[in-house]
């Protein structure tokens, strides 16, 4: 009779919540980027741009959480610093240089996070 073997659990991973976390932030960014260039035009519909704006925080706070579930602790911390930047983007009016430049500030930290989270140090 053949030994039956049992599949250990999946080792939980942080990975597909920083998949959303980026995408959202992506998706944000390439939106604020058609604004600014006059490929879209948001007049009726600001409220779309704020909204993903808070989408990528949210998703961005889970991945953090979800990493750290993972044990996937420097990718967590890599993209816990996105809180700055995010922070300071409430406070600079979206019609202004510094805005965007201040949103690009977090792409480093995403990128980070996800070459830690894959094992890349």
């Amino acid at each position: 009779m053949a030994a039956m073997s049992v599949a250990s659990p999946p080792t939980p991973s942080g990975v597909p919540a920083l998949a959303v976390a980026a995408s959202a932030y992506l998706l944000t960014c390439g939106v604020g980027l058609g604004v600014r260039r006059g490929v879209l035009r948001t007049d009726r519909a600001r409220w779309v741009h704020h909204l993903l704006f808070v989408l990528t925080a949210a998703s961005s706070s889970a991945a953090v959480v979800a990493l750290t579930a993972a044990r996937q602790r420097a990718a967590a911390l890599a993209l816990l610093s996105v809180a700055a930047p995010f922070a300071r983007l409430t406070r600079i009016s979206a019609r202004t240089g510094p805005h965007a430049r201040t949103a690009l500030a977090a792409a480093p930290a995403y990128a980070a996070a996800w070459l830690l989270s894959r094992g890349v140090r």
